[in-house]
């Protein structure tokens, strides 16, 4: 029997892999595998993208000679699937090719999985491990497990803010543009973090005040899918939303009368404007994760309503003397810096 430091060291690699996958394989987990015979890795794999093959798949179809397989154990980060979905299930191919043991990281707690691939594996005869590094599996895939046992998004709330409390200025004092608070590198950071999350929020002033673009032109990464709160309908039509091609959705009180706006522009009507409300509807959209970008009035109806799981407040080396507060956040808190500016993250434990 393998020791609990060998099984642990080949879960690590495949927590390392499940990372590779990113918010690419959304609303699918985050999956590695690592396939190992006579205490060597023989084969990889990783969930790369939503639709293809899964992490068990691409570990297998790397392993050069096959006929070592039914010596070999896989490693795996998230229980195997059970059921057809976009893809046959893993816990099938794992019987068929009669591997000699399986160590799984966490059960899927997806209803249509949720122990079903551990049992079919087990009744095949094949040994089976599971729980190993399993609070780091469960951590890599939170959006995917608050998604299915919480039924709402997981929800990141990020605001910058100045030495004095502020997150923008008076609307009087304002300057034309964005008052930046932070340092200008800081930007490509929260066009990282943006990239990370599947949908990007916020309230309709911060598209009047700001116009931003709400995109991650800083990296080379996936743009986000962009929610604006808009009851009233008041957002204007020059407005950069409205000037590219990411898909965004608005949600409104009332039905917009307006021009043609664009293929990547959905009205959605809700006459509730609760955050519940709102996080309901984004989940019946399928979208594991949010990522709440302001204003102020928006990032305080999440917190009043404790509908947040992180919060990331970079505080720059500016003063306002005069402006809006910034939110404020009574939690689990760790801090950090990122060059001149400081980073605190807040857990909703």
């Amino acid at each position: 029997m393998e020791s609990k430091n060998t099984d642990e060291h080949f879960m690590r690699r495949a927590l390392q892999l499940a990372g590779l996958g990113g918010v690419f394989v959304a609303p699918n987990p985050k999956v590695g595998a690592v396939i190992v015979c006579d205490g060597k890795i023989i084969g990889e794999g990783y969930h790369q993208k939503y639709g293809e093959a899964h992490a068990e798949i691409n570990a297998i179809n790397s392993v050069q000679n096959k006929e070592l397989i039914p010596t070999s154990i896989i490693y795996v980060t998230l229980e195997p699937c059970s059921h057809y979905g976009k893809t046959p299930p893993c816990a099938d191919a794992i019987v068929q090719l009669k591997f000699k043991r399986v160590v799984i990281g966490c059960v899927d707690s997806f209803s249509k999985v949720s122990g079903r691939g551990i049992e079919r594996i087990r009744k095949a005869g094949i040994a089976v491990k599971v729980g190993v590094l399993e609070k780091e599996a469960r951590l890599i895939n939170k959006r995917f497990f608050t998604f299915h046992e919480k039924k709402r998004p997981y929800v990141i709330l990020k605001w910058a803010q100045t030495q004095d409390g502020y997150i923008d200025r008076l609307p009087e004092n304002r300057q034309k543009g964005v008052n930046w608070i932070t340092q200008p590198e800081t930007k490509i950071l929260v066009h990282k973090w943006r990239s990370e999350e599947q949908v990007i929020l916020v309230g309709a002033n911060t598209i009047i005040n700001d116009n931003p673009s709400l995109t991650v032109r800083e990296i080379n990464g996936k743009n986000p899918i962009r929610v604006i709160l808009d009851p009233d309908n008041i957002i204007a039509t020059p407005s950069a939303i409205f000037q590219d091609d990411v898909k965004t959705f608005i949600f409104n009180n009332s039905p917009k009368k307006t021009e043609f706006l664009g293929n990547h522009i959905e009205f959605i009507t809700i006459q509730d404007f609760s955050i519940s409300s709102i996080l309901k509807e984004l989940y019946n959209l399928g979208f594991l994760s949010i990522f709440v970008e302001g204003g102020a009035f928006t990032l305080n109806k999440f917190i009043e309503a404790n509908c947040w799981d992180e919060a990331r407040v970079l505080k720059g080396n500016t003063y306002f003397e005069h402006g809006i507060s910034a939110p404020e956040i009574n939690a689990q808190r760790v801090q950090s810096h990122f060059g001149k500016d400081e980073i605190t993250y807040y857990f909703n434990t």
